[in-house]
């Protein structure tokens, strides 16, 4: 129950006391007749002695005009009874048409709300003629409301409400509907109602009181209000209501109190007020959709006492005319967009001010010193703020009534007020995740007798916990139930014994050696202990905190075996991970973990089986044993008897076997880690049913299967790693309905899927294309406590710019794609093209051929394209130059050719990104694009911008030819001339070219030449300096080319006609007969 719906319930009767007070109660004899009226209505009625605080003691020994419940007051000159409450009196039954409450026929105020009579409203109370206020609030009254109530002419307030999270029944409102109800009640000044709003309610234009507050209307608010001039009280909480607010009904002179809160779809401004605006008191409109700047004028409400905007959508400033709300009492602006400096105006000036809360927006600047000199302040909350600079000092520090300061999550500096801990009314202190510095001596607390709640973590502070080692000063010590320490330097556990409301104790990231302290393990309220990031070694036992709910104790020093907690029935989340405990799992884990939603021995020197009975903790939602050296198979039950896990983690052990195939339908799997294990066999078919799974990595086991289309109707799937295992086959599916819309990172890498990637499929993967902008940087985790810090956190290890790097957080907008070293082929689908927030993409070591896809200049997100050692084919896509955030590519052995782009990111880009393809030339290779290893002009005329001919060549090659011709033409037509030329030129070739520093190879010497030899001479050659590494390149055995008779001394190149073929290593089929050709490996 919501502490103001308890309220509201535990003060109608003072409410309805306070309604009947308008009737002046007398003193006198109560009439005879009317006593025993009061009499058989308290013998007809079904009620709770021990619990009814008004009829129990109804008796005859005394004058009913004294009865608790019962007012009296003189009509026409003789007492009578004028009002009667039995509000909240336990009563379950009795009435009905012919009781004798309905004979008080003088009766003015009636109250039964808050019973339980489970009847439908009795006709008969239309005989309360004189009725001016009736109250029927959640009395347990259900059916139709009867026509016999707008009779009642004289009714001033009318409550027919029902607080439905009560689970009470409602009443009706059909024949008669609302517009039949109120015809005739034209006194009505105060309506409670459940239902929608009506239409007819334009009618009551008298009303002055409107609460129709836990209705589900679900509907846009009506503007007729706006015409009821002497309205002062319109309350609406909880009534689902949509649509934009009238604004004119803030404006209604006589609104008092205006309520709208927890309406999360209503929309709205705040007008403008106009000057004098004096009748607005309390403005509530906490968890609305209500939005814009507020106005200047809201300093015209200069009555305004409390006013609350908290968990909604304003921005801009807080106006400087609020200084004006000098009756202010209550001011909640919390989990806005309000930004600017908190006004440095006269804070002083607020003499009733008792509550500021500005959690939660983005005020900047520095706390105005006049905020902290409010004399009646009690609580101030600015925190999650970017607020900068010192805190301001307490000018009235042992005067001031203060109990809360909350200044964490801001960028607050310098050291921390002395003057802080003279404020001796404080209950709750929060400065954390600041930037304060300085030293803090922890024996300063002790004049903070009140002090219940104390968080000083994660600042640049040093806690200095030696001055109270004396066991003795511990009683000192105000009685915590919060004490939060975490990274304050702390070298030494304070010494705090007889904390006998101690809940919550983090001192975690600090310096602390040693073992853990016999006072912790002796207070027993303890419910919260984190002690990680320590370097605790062990506990002193034994250990008996028996309501223990939180136990961290990650990153320690903990060795040997796992601390048992003793009748810890109420543990929930245990974390052990990140020490050296090097025993084995104890058999019967469970017992101590019978509620436990979070268990981690994670990251430790664990050794043996998994325990079969850790399938008997049948809460748990996360299991992490990952990273020890786990060996056995996976218990079976852990599939099958913990329908509630979530997360189950067992990466890097040596567990061995098949996945149990015996996931059950109920499968609440979100993350399943198996990876680095020893696993084989197959995907389990049962997989199928987990269809929350979000992150699924069988990476690097013994698996033996084809693509797993069995979670092709899983549409959260956010995460498929299968790399390093022996699946194969297509990674087509049947059928493939498109609902991996989630998928960000896929890893199939080295494995044996073959044939044509399937691009219908791949534009389905909407999680890597860009949308509106609004994606929010959130990470994949899985929460078993809500509303807490405390959750589990996907991690992963993908390939990036080839280094393998392990993200210990997966942003949901990051994304991958790895293919390599599988037998893919076929050209690359230009759907991968749509994928434009695909950050990694890595397609290497495979066979794709084809062109590289213009398309991919589209994908603008893009660090990490590698493409190395397929057989594309083409040119670089100058489009790639376009992808400005590329800061790695690998385009290696394949079969590129033409100029390599330029400009942007591709100027930083070193040779090793495109060696191994023959064809390109370009920065960063040593290899100029000069006409002889370009296409050819189409035409013989050349435009200016070309390169001029090399004559140095082409003059001696004519008259060369000239000669030659003479001598040469009879052998070019005789065979056995042909073969003594051949002969001839291969010895001079075989003498000239090795001087050079090139080699040649005949027909015969190919047939020698093994492809492991040539690899084997690549990688050799691969150690030489950088002004041989290419020429070493081109010797690489994958490739060859024919070169015509041309040679460039001064470059150590061969230069070869264009129109020459290049071949792929097999071996060459013939020699060519032309005397002035070779063939040389590239």
């Amino acid at each position: 129950m919501k502490p103001q719906q308890l309220a509201w319930v535990l003060l109608m009767p003072l409410l309805s006391i306070l309604v009947a007070s308008h009737v002046a109660p007398v003193s006198g004899q109560c009439p005879g007749d009317q006593q025993s009226l009061l009499l058989q209505l308290k013998q007809s009625l079904n009620f709770s002695r021990s619990f009814s605080g008004n009829l129990a003691g109804w008796n005859s020994s005394i004058d009913c005009c004294n009865w608790l419940g019962i007012t009296c007051d003189l009509v026409g000159g003789l007492v009578r009874v004028v009002g009667l409450n039995l509000s909240n009196e336990s009563i379950t039954g009795g009435l009905d048409n012919s009781i004798a409450l309905f004979s008080l026929q003088h009766l003015q105020v009636l109250d039964l709300s808050f019973n339980s009579f489970n009847t439908t409203i009795p006709t008969a109370v239309s005989n309360l003629t004189n009725l001016r206020h009736l109250n029927l609030s959640s009395a347990g009254f259900y059916g139709q409301i009867p026509s016999a109530v707008s009779q009642m002419s004289s009714l001033v307030s009318l409550d027919l409400s029902t607080l439905s999270f009560l689970g009470l029944p409602s009443l009706k409102l059909e024949n008669p509907n609302l517009a039949g109800l109120v015809q005739n009640l034209k006194r009505l000044t105060d309506l409670r109602l459940d239902g929608p709003i009506d239409f007819s309610l334009s009618d009551l234009e008298s009303l002055s009181v409107v609460r129709l507050d836990n209705n589900n209307f679900s509907d846009p608010f009506p503007d007729f209000f706006a015409d009821f001039r002497n309205l002062t009280i319109l309350r609406l909480t909880s009534c689902g209501l949509v649509g934009k607010f009238p604004a004119k009904i803030l404006q209604i002179p006589s609104l008092e109190i205006l309520d709208l809160s927890n309406n999360k779809l209503l929309e709205g401004e705040i007008p403008d007020f106009p000057q004098n605006h004096y009748s607005m008191q309390t403005l509530l409109l906490t968890d609305t959709n209500f939005s814009g700047k507020l106005p200047s004028s809201l300093g015209n409400l200069g009555n305004l006492s409390r006013i609350e905007l908290s968990r909604c959508n304003f921005s801009g400033t807080i106006p400087r005319s609020l200084e004006n709300l000098a009756q202010l009492n209550y001011l909640d602006f919390s989990s806005n967009n309000l930004i600017g400096p908190i006004p440095s105006a006269q804070w002083g000036s607020f003499q009733k001010l008792e509550y500021v809360d500005l959690r939660h927006n983005s005020f900047n600047g520095s706390i105005p010193p006049s905020l902290f000199s409010i004399p009646t302040l009690q609580k101030i909350q600015l925190s999650f703020n970017q607020l900068k600079g010192p805190a301001p000092e307490f000018s009235n520090a042992s005067s001031s009534i203060l109990d809360t300061l909350d200044l964490s999550s801001n960028h607050l500096e310098g050291p921390v007020p002395r003057s802080i801990f003279e404020v001796q009314t404080l209950k709750v202190l929060v400065l954390s995740s600041n930037r304060f510095n300085g030293t803090v001596q922890l024996n300063w607390i002790q004049a903070l007798q009140n002090l219940t709640t104390l968080d000083l973590s994660y600042n640049n502070l040093t806690v200095d916990a030696s001055g109270n080692n004396n066991s003795t000063l511990s009683s000192i010590y105000p009685q915590f139930g919060i004490l939060n320490l975490a990274s304050s330097n702390l070298s030494q556990f304070p010494e705090l014994g007889n904390q006998s409301r101690l809940t919550r104790l983090d001192l975690s990231g600090n310096n602390i050696n040693g073992v853990v302290p016999r006072w912790i393990l002796e207070t027993t309220t303890i419910y919260h202990l984190n002690l990680s990031h320590n370097n605790l070694v062990d506990f002193q036992v034994p250990i008996s905190l028996p309501n223990l709910g939180v136990l961290d104790m990650h990153h320690n020093k903990l060795e040997g075996e796992i601390p048992i907690i003793q009748s810890s029935f109420s543990m929930i989340y245990v974390d052990y991970s990140n020490n050296f405990f090097n025993s084995s799992i104890p058999v019967d884990i469970s017992n101590y973990l019978p509620y436990a939603l979070f268990f981690s021995l994670s990251n430790n020197r664990l050794s043996g089986a998994i325990p079969a009975s850790i399938c008997n903790a049948s809460y748990l939602q996360v299991l992490d044993l990952s990273n020890n050296t786990l060996t056995g198979t996976i218990p079976s039950c852990l599939m099958e008897n913990i329908g509630t896990l979530a997360v189950l983690n067992l990466r890097g052990n040596k567990v061995h076997g098949s996945i149990p195939d015996t996931f059950q339908a109920s499968c609440s799997l979100q993350t399943l880690d198996l990876s680095l294990n020893q696993l084989n066999g197959r995907v389990p078919k049962s997989l199928s049913n987990c269809t929350a799974l979000e992150v699924l990595d069988l990476g690097n086991n013994m698996i033996d299967d084809v693509f797993p289309c069995l979670l092709k109707n899983n549409s959260s799937l956010r995460v498929l790693i299968l790399r390093n295992n022996l699946f194969h086959g297509s990674t087509g599916c049947p059928h493939l309905p498109g609902t991996w819309q989630k998928l960000q990172i896929v890893d199939l890498a080295f494995n044996n899927f073959s044939g044509p990637l399937n691009g219908q499929c791949l534009a389905t993967w909407q999680a890597m294309m860009v949308g509106d902008g609004n994606e929010t940087h959130n990470h994949l985790k899985y929460e078993p406590f809500k509303l807490t810090q405390l959750y589990y956190q996907d991690s992963i290890t993908v390939t990036s710019k080839g280094l393998e790097m392990e993200l210990v957080k997966v942003l949901t907008v990051f994304t991958s794609v790895d293919f390599s070293s599988n037998n893919f082929d076929g050209p690359i689908p230009a759907a991968v093209g749509q994928l434009n927030a695909l950050y990694i993409l890595n397609f290497s070591h495979n066979g794709f051929t084809g062109q590289i896809p213009a398309v991919f200049g589209n994908i603008s997100q893009l660090e990490s394209l590698d493409l190395s050692d397929n057989k594309l084919s083409g040119e670089i896509p100058q489009e790639l130059t376009e992808l400005t955030f590329l800061s790695f590519v690998n385009l290696s052995n394949n079969n590129l050719l033409g100029k390599i782009p330029t400009g942007r990111q591709f100027l930083t880009f070193d040779n090793t990104s495109y060696q191994g393809n023959p064809g390109l030339c370009g920065s960063p290779l040593m290899k100029s694009c000069s006409d002889s290893n370009t296409p050819p002009p189409s035409g013989r005329k050349q435009g200016s911008g070309q390169q001029s001919l090399d004559w140095e060549f082409i003059i001696p090659g004519i008259g060369f030819g000239a000669a030659a011709a003479t001598v040469m033409a009879p052998l070019i037509f005789s065979k056995k001339a042909t073969r003594w030329c051949d002969d001839h030129i291969d010895r001079i070739l075989m003498v000239l070219l090795p001087l050079c520093g090139f080699r040649y190879y005949t027909s015969n010497d190919w047939r020698r030449v093994q492809p492991e030899d040539m690899t084997e001479e690549y990688n050799t050659d691969l150690d030489d300096d950088d002004e041989e590494e290419e020429e070493s390149y081109d010797e690489f055995g994958g490739r060859y080319c024919v070169y015509c008779t041309k040679l460039d001394m001064t470059r150590k190149m061969a230069i070869h006609d264009p129109k020459c073929s290049c071949h792929h290593l097999s071996r060459p089929v013939s020699t060519f007969s032309s005397p002035f050709s070779s063939t040389t490996t590239l």
